[in-house]
């Protein structure tokens, strides 16, 4: 029976490179859904970080030396053809003299062919072992010294050689990148959401997903687009466990730590690539991940209608997640109000500092002239006006309505003084209206507020309220393509809550908004890379590429822009060309500015103009 193998590198403190923030990372995420989801055995799924404990005696720091003996190890005592393998390597890769090259921890870029390794060898002796391999690589090109090296084609040419499924994190010529927010890099958190979502169980489904997410999460994080490159030797090929297609949860914790310990010394029979005991028992408890167990109890949870096996305990699991709860719960509730004690005391020393001072602000909806209640709406306050400063809020009466000019409609002054009240309550805990977190822990504290106490009915009222701001801080960013971020303010509408049912109404149209805008933008991108300055043709071609956008749909508008700006521009060539007496090239240019363009007429009345015109003797 064919065993699953994962070997997961990723650097981030490099002795001769600028640090990564986010490889070691991508490494430990890989690793733990292998195990954890995936029915990967936890001692054969290996982890090499700056931080990753030893295998027995021997060292898992990822240097050259370590990372080839491993390999060797492995494919001489522990191997077998047919085994599955998913080899991972998050950091830099180097390309020097035509060759590729992965930057270990202590790779010199003065020293490449001696400090790295060589990747055709790497790839080769993999194919030697005769493995179903899968290599994943988020290789960094360095910005400096080797910014323009092209890391990747070779790496390309040599998967279709040996026909080795890869996937490469960008086209050669771009860069990869990361994000400290995400905690990851785009290309590994692309993969970690295609395998949990179930659209990797084959490489095809694989590319698919990487195609249109990595792109999507480059432009939500204002990054240069990278673009996945994808080798596939059989397109409905399984890179997952056949029993992993269609359930994502295998009860791997049937087996007891002595019966994972025996399979480990099994696997590994080689003495330095054994384990120690005590570190293999603990691995086998929490996984070697922070929350993993949590993660495992959820999942167990979504399968509720599978039958796990009669020896599976869960008794232990539980208990080590509810330990971990409990303890972080009042130390996050305690931080939570000292923070805030010291807010309110900072505030009331700055306002004795400064004095007081007025500010007159004209409300957004005032008063009527015949009206005595105080209904207007607090207007959001400039920068200085906060903290330090008393407001005076000055009601004035809005000027007559002209003929053409829509009556705005009335709003009721019972809603008026609700949210006004909410607004004042909001901002006596320091909280922001146009925050949707602040909202969403406001709504929380009011939650908090006993039917039987004071406050009650207006706490009530206040949730609705922050709930409908919310709501609407999400569709603003919506209509600003901020997709990622109005779903994320969007689902801090919980179930409990009256505007939960438009909120994940609204969510599922984003979400499909966000998608169709990728994928446009993708084609908008192609478009402008087949374009060639002075070459008619090649902006012909560019608008037929941008055509394919349909009207209506989310980069539609800059999809026009662009096809409009490149049939002026063909027509320009077009009169440049006939200014130099080539009448002939003049008329076959404008006749290459497309039907429904702005310069379509103007182009047909060029040709006809330039057809009438008496050739020169």
């Amino acid at each position: 029976m064919a065993n699953n193998w994962a070997i997961a590198i990723g650097v981030n403190q490099y002795q001769f490179f600028q640090p990564l923030g986010c490889a070691q990372a991508d490494a430990e995420a890989l690793k733990d859904f292998l195990v954890v989801e995936a029915g990967f055995l936890q001692q054969q799924c290996l982890l090499m970080t700056d931080t990753s404990p030893p295998l027995g005696d021997r060292s898992t720091y990822p240097t050259k030396e370590n990372i080839l003996l491993l390999l060797e190890d492995l494919a001489a005592a522990c191997w077998q053809p047919q085994d599955r393998l998913w080899f991972f390597f998050s950091g830099y890769g180097i390309n020097h003299n035509g060759q590729d090259y992965l930057m270990p921890i202590e790779a010199n870029p003065a020293q490449i062919e001696e400090t790295g390794i060589e990747l055709r060898a790497l790839m080769q002796n993999l194919q030697l072992a005769r493995l179903d391999t899968l290599i994943l690589l988020d290789i960094n090109r360095a910005y400096a010294s080797q910014a323009n090296t092209l890391i990747g084609q070779e790496a390309i040419e040599l998967a279709q050689e040996l026909q080795i499924p890869t996937i490469i994190s960008c086209q050669p010529e771009q860069f990869s990148h990361e994000s400290t927010e995400l905690g990851h890099g785009f290309f590994t958190a692309s993969v970690l959401e295609a395998l949990r979502s179930g659209n990797g169980n084959t490489l095809e489904d694989l590319e698919r997903y990487l195609s249109l997410r990595t792109p999507e999460l480059c432009q939500h994080y204002w990054r240069p687009t990278q673009n996945p490159v994808t080798i596939i030797p059989s397109r409905q090929q399984g890179i997952l466990p056949a029993s992993q297609t269609n359930h994502r949860v295998k009860y791997t914790t049937a087996l007891s730590s002595k019966e994972i310990l025996a399979a480990a010394a099994a696997a590994l029979p080689t003495p330095s690539l054994h384990s120690n005991s005590h570190q293999s028992a603990a691995n086998a408890t929490t996984w070697n991940g922070v929350g993993e167990v949590g993660e495992m109890e959820e999942e167990i949870a979504n399968y509720s209608s599978l039958s796990p096996p009669a020896t599976t305990n869960y008794s232990q699991v539980k208990q080590t997640a509810t330990a971990s709860t409990s303890i972080w719960k009042p130390l996050l509730w305690w931080g939570v109000s000292t923070m805030m004690v010291i807010g309110l005391l900072a505030v009331v020393v700055l306002r004795n500092q400064a004095g007081f001072k007025t500010v007159e602000i004209s409300p957004v909806a005032t008063k009527t002239a015949n009206d005595d209640s105080d209904t207007e709406i607090l207007p959001v306050l400039p920068d200085g006006a906060r903290n330090n400063k008393i407001v005076k809020i000055l009601p004035t009466v809005p000027p007559p309505l002209q003929s053409n000019q829509i009556k705005p409609p009335t709003v009721p002054k019972s809603e008026l003084a609700k949210r006004k009240q909410a607004l004042s309550d909001l901002a006596k805990m320091s909280l922001q209206p146009n925050q949707a977190s602040d909202l969403s822990l406001a709504i929380a504290k009011a939650k908090k507020i006993k039917p039987s106490t004071q406050g009650y009915e207006q706490a009530q009222t206040n949730i609705q309220v922050w709930s409908g701001m919310i709501l609407d801080l999400a569709k603003n960013r919506a209509k600003q393509r901020k997709y990622a971020t109005a779903v994320a303010a969007a689902e801090l509408i919980n179930q409990d809550q009256p505007n939960y049912p438009r909120a994940q109404a609204a969510i599922k149209k984003w979400r499909q908004q966000a998608k169709q805008f990728v994928a446009n933008t993708t084609l908008l991108d192609a478009a402008n890379g087949l374009i060639q300055p002075g070459q008619a043709s090649s902006y012909n071609r560019a608008i037929e590429v941008a055509k394919k956008v349909s009207l209506g749909e989310p980069g539609s508008d800059q999809a026009r822009k662009s096809i409009n700006k490149w049939s002026e521009i063909i027509l320009q060539l077009a009169k440049r060309r006939a200014s130099r007496g080539e009448t002939k090239a003049a008329i076959i240019t404008a006749s290459l500015v497309p039907e429904g363009t702005s310069a379509y007429n103007k182009a047909q009345q060029a040709i006809e103009k330039w057809q009438n015109k008496k050739p020169q003797k």
